[in-house]
C-alpha cells in the first residue's frame, strides 16, 4: 500500500500544495524507507523519507523512551520558492510536533490503496 501525502504551504492569500504518492520501499526492525512512486508515467522530482528509531540508554518502564531520526530528501524543480518555503519550513516544525503526539498516543492514520 501506498501513502497519500499532501505538503501545503500558506502565505496571507499565496498558498502552494504539492500532493505526492509514497510507498514504503525498505522496512526492517528500527529502520523505515518511503520513496515517491507516482503512477502517472510521467517523471517526477525525488522525495524520500527514511526514519530510524531506537530505545535510548535512559529507557527504562515504566517510561520508556526512544530516538527517532527522520531523514527528508527532496530533488527536483522549486515548488515552493521564495518566502512560500519559509512558511513550509514552520510547517514542518510544526508538524515533528503532531508527529511525536500521534506515535505517543499510539494513533496511525491507515495508509491508502
Amino acid at each position: 500500500p501506498a501513502w497519500s501525502v499532501e505538503l501545503r504551504a500558506r502565505l496571507g492569500p499565496l498558498a502552494r500544495s504539492k500532493r505526492l504518492r509514497m510507498l514504503r520501499t525498505m522496512s526492517e526492525p528500527g529502520r523505515v524507507r518511503f520513496e515517491r512512486r507516482e503512477t502517472d508515467g510521467r517523471q517526477h522530482g525525488i522525495w524520500e523519507m527514511d526514519a530510524t528509531w531506537a530505545a535510548t540508554a535512559d529507557s527504562t518502564p515504566p517510561r520508556p523512551s526512544t530516538r527517532l531520526e527522520v531523514r527528508l530528501r527532496y530533488e527536483g524543480a522549486q515548488w515552493a520558492a521564495g518566502i512560500a518555503e519559509r512558511v513550509l519550513h514552520e510547517e514542518i516544525e510544526r508538524a515533528k510536533a503532531r508527529l511525536i503526539g500521534l506515535i505517543s498516543d499510539g494513533a496511525w492514520p491507515s495508509p491508502t490503496p
